[in-house]
């Protein structure tokens, strides 16, 4: 593109404020539930805690699900894109308590309703951050219809389908060994259970034989769990273990507590593991729980919510962590003499998503959901293709999971959340001394006392897509926008989340939530790992945008071997990080790279300065600019039909790119359009042209222009819409009115007449020739602007081609005879005539040498590729970029 002065910019925060104010004001969010409003396309958003701020996958997903919705917005359809935020129970509970203890005091000292209130003006006064972080995003979302899974018709709709799952039998109450999580002090799904592998000690403990059988005086037991022998109810011994089998009957005693327990033979207990004698601890332990269920024993709990040692059995240990305890008991053993053995042991421990603490298995009364009813139709959409899971590999984790479904723990013992409609009052003719109701208003009477807990935040989340548009009520917005079109999230929710919105949307709703579920990456930090602000991965998306404050991971070690100050981001802008995103998005975790954020911002200014750079040019015939092209008026120029050919077919490929959920190609082959062939060679192409005179170069350039932002808007809005005010033919988009906003502008429908494959042919050599021949120059020290005589000894070129190619490589054709430099070309070679700037002598040793080192790289490649112990131990991703490399090499070696 030629040299333009760059017009002073405002920095990206108030140009984009400024913006998005626009369509704010124009009200280009707002969507239309009226019948005659046409077509529909509707996504509702992941709703993130009300406890959040942005993070990079909030970032990625943002973009993913605007860049959707601005897109269909532009085909003209009625588009509504729920915004809202999650209660988050634990989460928020956990914000206030520690505001409480800074404070002096607890919510059991405040007491439940004072608490609630106190949870409220917490959400009033920072729940809206995320929100606000997502316009500052430019997320094109219904704004004026935010939605909260706690706002008074939401909670309608939760007791609604409580109460229905409970009358069909769904729902109901039950004591069962759960997940306890000490930090919350409530039970908490599978699905909240995360393992990690953790290093534990291998203790083994002797259980004194009650009467000694034969010379046997006592067993040895192996646990990495010493503490919780005080709920031992047995010893058990696989049937078929010869040195065991005949004490099966017999009895231990309980180390400690002295109460005796029996030996039992069970298939579970592994022969060749620890000591081939099992402690059974069913109340602790999920496997023992089963133990324990198919022999008949009676539980014993002796670990509370809270995490310590309850009373009853052991005294000494009374009131300890379980940490504590596990030492107070190991040295009691060791005092005693009954521990046999210790050695370290790595093994899966479950711990708490929600609190990061290891989880403790306890017996509780909770309420739980059978789920079988419901995961088969759920299944089933999936398998006939109603629902569409992409990639096609979560679509089998989604169904392995439903085949293997467990009831769901749908209690939390938790203040903070949708109280489970429930009420019990003593009644001694009611089966148990308790009369129980369940409904979605309080029983009339006296004595009813409600249930205490409430209910799992993923229960009331997976009402999301409909309960937002007003279910149960039949409301406008439910018939227009239900089903949704399309779920972005993250893979590690599709069981959490997804299958369960799947489940209550057929249940209740009457149909399937969505037609398709899109899997997002992760994004990691640069080095690989999770981002985590305590460990210095984490990168805030706002300092990305506004500049701020790089992370440790940035940081690189200086001369003296110390870390250096990783420094500050520079102002991207939202446009640049929506491109980056995008741009390094895939099905696969990936790695952040600022690079991608950087090129992002290249194409923002250059797309920017090539519109003002027409638009400078334009003015002298914004008539014809305006115009437009249409398969009835196409321009008859090489360069203006290559332009108009390439600039529909790159507009067919980047909506059909991000239909496909394709982002990452979209966003790049887009940044390749815009940056090569529009700016560097169409730009380049028309200079000398004159706009105010030549119309064909008025009209081409001016619809280009306009359909360049238009594809581009839906991955980088701000610029585009920027930049769209000032082309002809376009709207200032400078009223209140959305007439005129880019934002709203209709997408033309696609035009096979715009195709033209043998302009494109036809240009894409001359552009080889162009680009080989500078290259040619550059290699050989040429500089670029003496015009070099050249024979041309090659097939394929029409006059019009030739001109094109003189012009630019600045090349004189003649029919000259004499001592030449060949250069390669596509159907033949130019024969660059010797001169003051070519001496083909020099040019041939230099090609002599450049063809040994060639012949040197390729041979020393291939013989480490075919060293079989280089090929076993090297990465998957070196064995491809060495044959890349060879396969570059060989390319060269041809042309040379």
């Amino acid at each position: 593109m030629p040299e333009t002065p760059d017009p002073p910019r405002s920095e990206p925060s108030s140009a984009e404020a400024e913006v998005f104010a626009r369509w704010e004001d124009a009200g280009v969010f707002s969507s239309d539930a009226s019948a005659a409003a046409g077509e529909t396309f509707s996504i509702a958003i992941p709703p993130p805690n009300v406890t959040g701020a942005l993070h990079m996958g909030h970032a990625l997903n943002g973009s993913i699900q605007d860049a959707l919705i601005r897109l269909n917005r532009m085909r003209g359809k009625n588009v509504r894109w729920t915004v809202g935020t999650d209660h988050a129970g634990i989460a928020t509970q956990t914000k206030v308590e520690q505001a409480l203890v800074a404070e002096g005091t607890s919510r059991e000292e405040v007491g439940r309703e004072a608490f609630l209130e106190r949870t409220q003006a917490w959400r009033q006064q920072y729940g809206g951050t995320i929100i606000g972080q997502f316009r500052r995003l430019g997320c094109s979302a219904d704004y004026a219809h935010e939605r909260f899974t706690m706002d008074e018709g939401y909670h309608e709709a939760v007791l609604k389908v409580f109460v229905a799952l409970y009358e069909q039998g769904l729902i109901y109450r039950d004591t069962y060994l759960v997940n306890w999580d000490p930090g919350s002090r409530s039970a908490i799904s599978d699905l909240e259970v995360e393992d990690r592998e953790e290093t534990d000690t291998l203790f083994e403990i002797a259980y004194p034989l009650t009467t000694p059988v034969g010379d046997l005086t006592e067993v040895v037991v192996a646990t990495v769990r010493p503490e919780t022998m005080l709920g031992d109810v047995a010893v058990a011994v696989n049937p078929q273990d010869e040195r065991f089998a005949h004490l099966i009957g017999s009895t231990v005693t309980l180390p400690f507590v002295g109460r005796e327990l029996p030996i039992i033979g069970d298939d579970y207990v592994k022969t060749d593991f620890g000591t081939g004698c099992l402690k059974i601890t069913p109340a602790h332990d999920p496997n023992d729980f089963e133990i324990g269920n198919r022999h008949g024993l009676e539980p014993l709990n002796v670990i509370g919510e809270d995490g310590r040692i309850t009373g009853g059995y052991a005294p000494q240990f009374e009131g300890l962590r379980t940490a504590e305890a596990r030492s107070a008991v190991v040295d009691a053993l060791r005092e005693s003499g009954a521990l046999r053995g210790e050695e370290p042991y790595v093994h899966t421990v479950p711990f708490s998503q929600r609190s990061g603490e290891r989880i403790e298995p306890l017996i509780s009364l909770q309420w739980f959901m059978r789920m079988e009813e419901l995961a088969k139709p759920a299944a089933d959409v999936v398998r006939d293709g109603r629902v569409r899971i992409h990639p096609e590999s979560q679509s089998r984790r989604y169904l392995t999971w439903l085949d293997e479904i467990r009831p769901w723990v749908l209690s939390r013992q938790l203040w903070w959340g949708h109280q489970i409609p429930v009420w019990y009052r003593e009644d001694p003719s009611a089966p148990g001394g308790t009369e129980t109701y369940c409904g979605t208003t309080a029983p009339e009477g006296e004595g009813w006392e409600r249930d205490p807990d409430v209910l799992d935040t993923w229960f009331s989340s997976a009402l999301w897509p409909f309960a937002t548009l007003g279910w149960p009520e039949e409301t406008p917005e439910l018939q227009a926008f239900y089903p949704t079109s399309v779920l972005s999230t993250a893979r590690d929710i599709l069981f959490l989340w997804v299958a369960r919105m799947v489940m209550t949307g057929l249940r209740f709703a009457g149909d399937v939530p969505f037609t398709d579920v899109y899997c997002h990456s992760v994004i990691q930090s640069p080095d690989g790992r999770r981002m985590s602000k305590s460990l210095g991965t984490g990168i805030d998306p706002l300092d990305l945008i506004d500049g701020g404050p790089r992370p440790a991971v940035f940081a690189k070690k200086g001369k003296n071997g110390k870390l250096e100050d990783p420094g500050q981001f520079p102002a991207y802008g939202a446009d640049a990080v929506r491109f980056g995103l995008l741009a390094m998005s895939s099905t696969q975790d990936v790695r952040f790279s600022e690079e991608k954020i950087a090129q992002g911002k290249q194409l923002t200014t250059k797309l920017g300065n090539a519109v003002r750079f027409a638009a400078l040019r334009l003015q002298e015939n914004p008539g014809g600019a305006g115009e437009g092209v249409t398969g009835a008026t196409l321009p008859t120029r090489l360069e203006d039909r290559w332009i108009v050919s390439r600039t529909e077919r790159i507009a067919r490929e980047t909506a059909s790119r991000i239909d496909e959920f394709d982002f990452a190609k979209a966003a790049l082959g887009l940044y390749d359009f815009v940056y090569g062939e529009l700016c560097d060679w169409y730009l380049e192409l028309v200079k000398g042209r004159d706009a105010a005179t030549d119309a064909d170069l008025a009209r081409v350039l001016g619809w280009a222009l306009r359909r360049t932002l238009q594809i581009a808007h839906p991955i980088i809005p701000f610029v585009t819409e920027e930049a769209w005010g000032g082309l002809p033919g376009a709207g200032d988009g400078s009223s209140s009115d959305a007439d005129g906003l880019l934002a709203v502008s209709r997408l033309p429908e696609p035009d096979d007449a715009l195709l033209s494959t043998d302009a494109e042919e036809r240009l894409g050599r001359v552009i080889d020739v162009i680009a080989t021949v500078r290259s040619w120059r550059n290699g050989a020290n040429v500089p670029p602007g003496p015009v070099l005589p050249v024979r041309l000894e090659a097939d394929g070129y029409d006059d019009e081609s030739l001109a094109l190619i003189a012009r630019l490589a600045r090349l004189e054709p003649t029919a000259d005879a004499g001592d030449a430099v060949p250069v390669a070309i596509p159907g033949g070679q130019v024969a660059i005539l010797a001169g003051e700037h070519v001496d083909p002598e020099a040019e041939r040793a230099r090609v002599e040498k450049r063809r040994a080192e060639v012949e040197k790289q390729i041979a020393s490649t291939e013989a480490r590729l075919s060293n079989e112990k280089f090929v076993s131990r090297a990465p998957a991703e070196i064995i491809a970029s060495e044959r890349a490399k060879v396969e570059a090499l060989r390319e060269e070696l041809r042309t040379l």
